[in-house]
């Protein structure tokens, strides 16, 4: 017998968080597999798939459940989808941000792992739409950190629409590390999302200079809706050397390339990081 709703809710919150994780990844998942994986009833998984689409992230169909119509899943859903390509990005980012500068960082998952890494750094102004991010941040006295106002999404703990759009008008000079959903050779970068698109857009345009901060993955295929040009883009950190293809495309259009070598994008030696850029590398 199932305990107490107050004593399985944890359980059960974690339990959801990774059973969205597989519908992201399998795009279907059934009540008798999850319920045997899980080691629960079938009645239990039928809640859990009940609660989720309740809150529109998955879609039920006839023994289970599917990804909703809409793409725009939790943030701790997203945050389990390649971790450690995400951290090893998160490193590279970090390592890369130096004193006296000022970066905005957009909320997303991988520009979430290199919040926790900028303790280091100096006189460094951060401009962050996330409250979460903002939590994340370290409590440094060297840190001057900017949260942009606006319209509040419980959901994702950020801000968008006018107010927020308001507030950057009155910034420039800083670096942005945006990340992306789905990436386009000629449709450029893309989210799902189209409010953080379009208030990454206007990050974008105001920045001195943008990084962009995506794994292997994105390079697959694009999102629906586009946040900027090739053009606006100077250095493109990823966790893995892009496809021959992707690595000309880049170095024909003068955008830097950073990864790590092989032996430091192991998840053990993640802390052991060294760079290499893909332009060199196919130069040769």
């Amino acid at each position: 017998m199932e305990d107490s709703f107050a004593n399985t809710e944890p359980s059960a919150r974690q339990r959801r968080d990774t059973i969205l994780a597989q519908v992201i990844e399998k795009a279907r998942v059934s009540v008798k597999s999850l319920a045997e994986e899980f080691g629960v009833s079938e009645a239990t998984i039928r809640r859990d798939l009940k609660a989720l689409a309740d809150s529109r992230q998955v879609r039920l169909v006839y023994g289970g459940a599917e990804q909703a119509r809409i793409s725009d899943y939790s943030f701790r859903a997203k945050a389990r989808r390649n971790q450690d390509a995400k951290r090893i990005v998160g490193r590279l980012a970090a390592e890369l941000v130096g004193d006296d500068e000022q970066i905005f960082l957009d909320s997303g998952t991988t520009c979430f792992e290199v919040a926790p890494l900028l303790k280091r750094q100096r006189s460094l102004t951060v401009i962050v739409s996330s409250a979460r991010l903002a939590l994340e941040l370290p409590d440094a006295p060297d840190i001057n950190i900017i949260l942009l106002g606006g319209q509040y999404r419980p959901d994702r703990m950020d801000t968008i629409g006018q107010l927020a759009a308001a507030t950057l008008d009155q910034l420039r000079g800083y670096t942005a590390l945006i990340g992306a959903d789905g990436l386009d050779m000629e449709f450029g970068l893309t989210a799902s999302d189209m409010d953080s698109a379009f208030l990454h857009r206007q990050v974008v345009q105001h920045a001195a200079a943008t990084w962009l901060l995506v794994d292997h993955s994105k390079f697959a295929t694009p999102s629906l809706v586009k946040i900027a040009e090739w053009d606006k883009v100077q250095r493109v950190i990823t966790d893995q050397p892009p496809q021959p293809a992707w690595a000309e495309f880049l170095a024909a259009r003068g955008i830097e390339v950073t990864y790590p070598d092989a032996a430091a994008a192991e998840p053990n030696n993640i802390g052991l990081l060294d760079f290499k850029k893909t332009e060199r590398d196919y130069a040769d």
